[in-house]
């Protein structure tokens, strides 16, 4: 009978022993990958708590912006019902540009528009 802490030598080129490395992680990553793929959690549907929490807002503050149609939501019955994609484009649309986007979309702008006027003469 063999114990389980026998140790074994192996002789094994460099390459082969990487091979035998990344094929063990592989492995152990194909086994370990996480059970929701990201359409899975993106599709996801949330109450007016979740969305609370996700957008860390309190829940009146969520119904304020109900109120004022400015966040995204569906509605079945009396109850208020948000994906979690909606909610999360909802918060990249408040994204500030930097001085630098805003000095890049000016030159591109002008460049544009000097090419305009050029051709109109």
């Amino acid at each position: 009978m063999q114990s389980k802490n026998e140790t074994v030598f192996l002789s094994l080129t460099k390459s082969d022993f990487q091979d035998l490395i990344a094929e063990t992680v592989n492995t152990c990553l194909k086994h370990n990958q996480p059970t929701n793929t990201p359409q899975q959690t993106t599709d996801e549907l949330l109450t007016v708590q979740d969305a609370a929490q996700l957008l860390r807002l309190s829940v009146p503050t969520i119904y304020g912006l109900i109120h004022k149609g400015e966040i995204p939501m569906l509605k079945r019955s009396k109850r208020c019902y948000f994906l979690k994609a909606d909610l999360i484009e909802y918060i990249k649309a408040g994204k500030k540009k930097t001085l630098v986007e805003l000095a890049n979309e000016a030159d591109t702008y002008l460049s544009n528009h000097k090419k305009r006027l050029n051709n109109g003469k």
